[in-house]
């Protein structure tokens, strides 16, 4: 059965990027939660949440890794339990390929060895830059937030929201769309009949999971969000109106819009956090540059140009 969604992606709608142009940190999507977690003694491990032969993964593992995550990326994976044990199964198959590796001595192998030395670098040299490139706790101050804000107000706009209801019907094979469409033109006939009761209808035969018991109601989205024959419909439906069937690739749909938002500039105290967030990164960037510049003013810096050649030739 295809998904039966009403939307193009998961998820409500993110706000535009902040006037800076500095995009999410690693590790703010849940998918990127599929990390090594910290090393932990077995004193320390708890009850095992998952395992694979050897392998498991105990609590004092699982919560270490939702520790290191940003708070609200913590809190979508709480929510997501596929997207938590996609990334349980994933480590534990991470761990049996390093136990056959390491009964293989691969971690002594010459190259494996180099790796190890270059990373092990690599996280000596941003950790340490990190310590340097601290940016002082009452930054940005309010004038700077407010100038900030006002900087880039042309990008805080949000787009038109809609609030939609389903019925949502699959269909499983070319041989069930006719009968599909049948009881889809006489579900929607009936709410369109009596619009009150579209949520009922929706508890009792929708076949979303994830809005049927909210009588439909899929929440504030924007027309992008929506499937494209879905989208085309929405934007044609006054407020209160209940959709003819429609047709989209995974079965179809009875739609009813129960709210309608215009556009309209997000204010400073919705961008607040995000927008602090994003000028005290961009901070880190200018101090940790700068102490890089700092670093190579410190001693005669000298290139051979002999030498360089000799490598790329």
């Amino acid at each position: 059965m295809k998904k039966p969604t009403l939307l193009v992606g998961a998820g409500a709608l993110t706000l535009l990027v902040v006037a800076v142009g500095l995009s999410l940190r690693p590790g703010s999507d849940p998918v990127a939660a599929q990390q090594p977690a910290p090393a932990v003694s077995p004193e320390q491990s708890g009850p095992a949440v998952a395992r694979l032969g050897n392998q498991h993964i105990d609590l004092t593992e699982l919560k270490s890794v939702l520790a290191s995550l940003p708070a609200e990326t913590r809190e979508q994976l709480r929510g997501n339990r596929g997207a938590l044990e996609t990334w349980l199964r994933s480590r534990l198959a991470q761990k049996a390929v390093l136990e056959q590796a390491d009964a293989q001595g691969w971690r002594q192998r010459p190259e494996v060895e180099q790796q190890t030395r270059a990373a092990t670098e690599q996280i000596v040299f941003r950790d340490y830059m990190l310590s340097v490139s601290q940016v002082p706790a009452d930054y940005p101050s309010a004038a700077e937030l407010q100038q900030a804000y006002d900087s880039g107000k042309a990008q805080w706009v949000t787009p038109p929201m809609y609030r939609v209801s389903q019925i949502f019907l699959a269909v499983d094979g070319p041989q069930s769309v006719d009968a599909v469409r049948r009881q889809a033109q006489e579900l929607s006939r009936k709410a369109q009949a009596a619009p009150a009761d579209f949520a009922a209808l929706a508890a009792q035969y929708s076949q979303d999971p994830g809005t049927a018991q909210q009588g439909g109601d899929s929440g504030l989205q924007p027309l992008q969000q929506l499937v494209p024959q879905v989208r085309e419909v929405v934007s044609r439906l006054k407020v209160g109106a209940v959709s003819d069937a429609v047709q989209s690739a995974a079965g179809f749909h009875v739609l009813k819009l129960t709210a309608q938002q215009p556009a309209r500039t997000a204010t400073l105290d919705e961008l607040r956090e995000r927008l602090t967030q994003a000028l005290r990164a961009q901070r880190q960037e200018q101090i940790a540059k700068a102490y890089l510049e700092g670093m190579l003013n410190t001693a005669t810096l000298s290139i051979d140009g002999a030498q360089l050649n000799t490598v790329l030739e």
